[in-house]
């Protein structure tokens, strides 16, 4: 019996031994694969990863057509967050960037700390000491809205849950509250990152895309930074649009900006990377295939604790192209000046608050066109703004009911008035319609089908023009004769005409622009409008019913009417080169867009009544004194009962060997005349002419 009690207890003392033995070697084998890890970790080889960052490419630059810098780059440090060395832990990234708010500010670069502007909240510090969240009602708009909704839900957000519901979900997946819902970082820190580290999500922060903190710091600011917090944080070198003569040439020079949803596709499939900023107007988005690079690679090497080991690149960034343009900046200057102080002019000079005299003039456009090559030469549009301020006077922009950022040259659309009748002129001439001896009595009242319709002068004065040639019509701008005259040609006729000259139809240009209305049947079946009439076609022989054409329209029209038929495509490149060699890409060449053959002698018909109407018309006092001898018509169309009428001018230079034409076109100018003041400087401008030199002669003649 004690025998088989010992046999019991070696049995239990044996299993003792193997249970502790087994505990010794399971605790061992913890010790070495999670314990000793940091050991093991520092006494084997250091690993490397590598990863890929793009270096940005150059941006090209704007020149005018005589090589003065209209736009160039100008470089700056910013401090990006750096995917690849970023820490991986929620607390880590947010001490990272806390720290780096504060340190920023503390060296006085606050004021250039990117703001995370574009997200779903909005977030302030309540009076009760907590925060509290709002949606930002503009965010759907934006491209990162259908992001950031498949981001809610995937941290279960639901759609009925309120604002500070909804960012509840963004605090805890970023570590900014801890399990009882505790702010870890004080509320106006809390704040901050839950901003940032939610604009970083919906910036595709990642190892293609870093994460631009602040813009224009200097390099103690860079070594502070990579001294103090040194890993997840880089200096990059980047550059900004500098413009050389603020506030002139906004209008064609345009803006760069980012990506937005509504062409991300776009671009994306084109290789730009989706941060990537483009022209967004003007110049700088129709020239984007020039202007824009091709981003460069680094290969960058690290260690596991994110320090750079080697660099190599490997594709190097290609600059983008620099663009000349057809404008001579002093002209174009020239061209704003003389249109502002046209405008003031016609305010100053009106009888007063509701007279209809000019007194609402504050806005209106002039340009200027090569007759021989389609050249712009300039683009003016008034009021105007300012590219280099151009986000701080957004707000004030946008609030101006003179509509500022409209480019009037391009896109405003007016009636022609009486600029018209020179191509109904030429058209029923080279139809032979009428000849140059045709000879038409003014009545005073037309009538067709019942349609009664006044000329100007019996309108206002009650007086008739009498007998008139196709010379005394241009010269006096006689409606009456015109009325007979459209009849005669029917308004397929007319149109056929008004279309070889380029009326209602694209310019050529390369930035936007907006084509006009030839008004006809054709335009009133398409619109759903009432039948054409006879009527109809009266109006629309004086340039008015439902014709709509841009002041740049008015000016290849004209240059198409001097160029005896031929049509050339308006444009604003000259040429393209190489950034850095100018070696020539491209070089622009005139492109005829139509001819239309014009019988023998009717542009001088024509153009000499133009001559008439500058030495012997309403603009008599305006030239009087001018050493230049030019052709040109006035134009005044009504908009409203309540308003001023709108004012044109158009005009060639010189009358012997014709290479310029000016228009300009002044909303609520009162008289057609009241515009030939601007296009009188810009001409004398392009000339070298003293203005003041023909003033003062002007004047010792009216003396004598």
């Amino acid at each position: 019996m004690k025998k088989e009690k010992s046999g019991i207890v070696r049995y239990i003392i044996l299993g003792a031994v193997f249970v502790a033995v087994s505990l010794i070697y399971i605790f061992r084998l913890i010790n070495l694969q999670v314990a000793g890890q940091d050991y093991y970790s520092m006494t084997s080889p250091i690993r490397e990863r590598t990863r890929t960052v793009r270096i940005q490419a150059m941006r090209g630059e704007i020149f005018d057509r005589n090589g003065k810098p209209l736009v160039t780059n100008d470089y700056s440090w910013e401090i990006q967050f750096d995917y690849g060395s970023f820490p991986r832990n929620s607390g880590e990234r947010n001490d990272v960037v806390v720290s780096t708010l504060k340190m920023i500010e503390e060296r006085g670069f606050g004021e250039s700390l990117k703001e995370p502007t574009y997200t779903p909240f909005d977030v302030e510090v309540a009076d009760t000491g907590e925060l509290r969240f709002s949606f930002n009602a503009e965010f759907e708009d934006t491209s990162r809205y259908e992001k950031f909704t498949k981001l809610a839900a995937d941290i279960g957000v639901k759609e009925d849950m309120t604002a500070d519901e909804a960012a509840a979900k963004f605090l805890s997946r970023y570590g900014i509250v801890d399990g009882e819902g505790i702010y870890l970082y004080g509320l106006h820190d809390s704040a901050r990152l839950f901003l940032y580290r939610l604009d970083m999500e919906l910036s595709d922060f990642s190892p293609d895309s870093p994460y631009t903190i602040v813009t224009g710091v200097d390099v103690p600011m860079i070594s502070a930074l990579e001294e103090s917090i040194g890993r997840g944080i880089s200096p990059f070198r980047k550059y900004e649009r500098v413009f050389h003569y603020p506030g002139y040439a906004s209008h064609i020079l345009g803006r760069i900006g980012r990506i937005t949803a509504d062409n991300a596709e776009y671009y994306t499939s084109e290789g730009y990377p989706i941060d990537a900023m483009v022209g967004t107007s003007g110049v700088e988005y129709s020239f984007e295939e020039y202007l824009h690079g091709t981003d460069g690679e680094m290969l960058i090497t690290e260690d596991t604790f994110g320090n750079v080991i080697s660099t190599e690149v490997t594709k190097e960034p290609k600059a983008g192209c620099d663009v000349y343009l057809t404008i001579d900046i002093n002209t174009q200057m020239a061209a704003e000046d003389a249109l502002y102080r046209n405008i003031e002019e016609v305010r100053m000079n009106s009888a007063g608050e509701g007279t209809h005299t000019g007194e609402d003039c504050f806005s209106g456009a002039l340009t200027a066109l090569d007759i021989k090559t389609g050249e712009v030469l300039a683009l003016a549009s008034c009021p105007t703004y300012n590219l280099a301020t151009f986000s701080e006077d957004l707000p004030g922009l946008l609030e101006d009911k003179n509509s500022p950022m409209l480019n009037r040259a391009l896109e405003g659309t007016f009636q022609p008035g009486s600029t018209f009748k020179i191509g109904m002129a030429v058209g029923a001439l080279d139809s032979g319609v009428i000849d140059e001896n045709t000879l038409i009595k003014d009545e005073g009242v037309y009538e067709l089908d019942g349609f009664q319709i006044r000329c100007w002068i019996y309108l206002n004065y009650h007086l008739t023009h009498g007998w008139m040639n196709v010379t005394d019509a241009i010269q006096e701008s006689c409606n009456y004769f015109f009325f007979e005259v459209g009849r005669r040609m029917t308004i397929e006729k007319m149109n056929d005409y008004s279309k070889s000259f380029g009326l209602g139809l694209p310019t050529g240009i390369e930035l936007n622009e907006k084509t006009g209305i030839l008004a006809g049947p054709e335009y009133v079946e398409e619109n759903d409008l009432r039948a054409w009439s006879g009527g109809d076609t009266l109006q629309a022989a004086i340039g008015q019913s439902y014709n709509l054409f841009t002041p740049l329209q008015i000016s290849a029209y004209i240059s198409t009417v001097v160029n005896d038929g031929t049509r050339y495509a308006a444009h604003l490149l000259s040429r393209v080169t190489e950034y850095g060699t100018g070696a020539v890409v491209l070089e622009k060449q005139p492109e005829a867009l139509s001819t239309r053959k014009i019988k023998e002698g009717v542009r001088e018909i024509v153009l000499g009544a133009m001559k008439r109407v500058i030495e012997d018309g309403s603009v008599k006092e305006i030239f009087e004194g001018f050493p230049i001898t030019i052709g040109g018509k006035t134009g005044t169309a009504q908009v409203s009962v309540t308003k001023s009428d709108n004012a044109i001018f158009t005009a060639f230079a010189p009358f012997d060997d014709p290479e310029i034409v000016v228009t300009s076109v002044l909303e609520h100018g009162s008289t057609g005349a009241n515009a030939g003041r601007c296009v009188r400087d810009l001409i004398g401008h392009y000339y070298s002419v003293d203005m003041n030199a023909a003033a003062e002669e002007t004047a010792d003649d009216d003396a004598d």
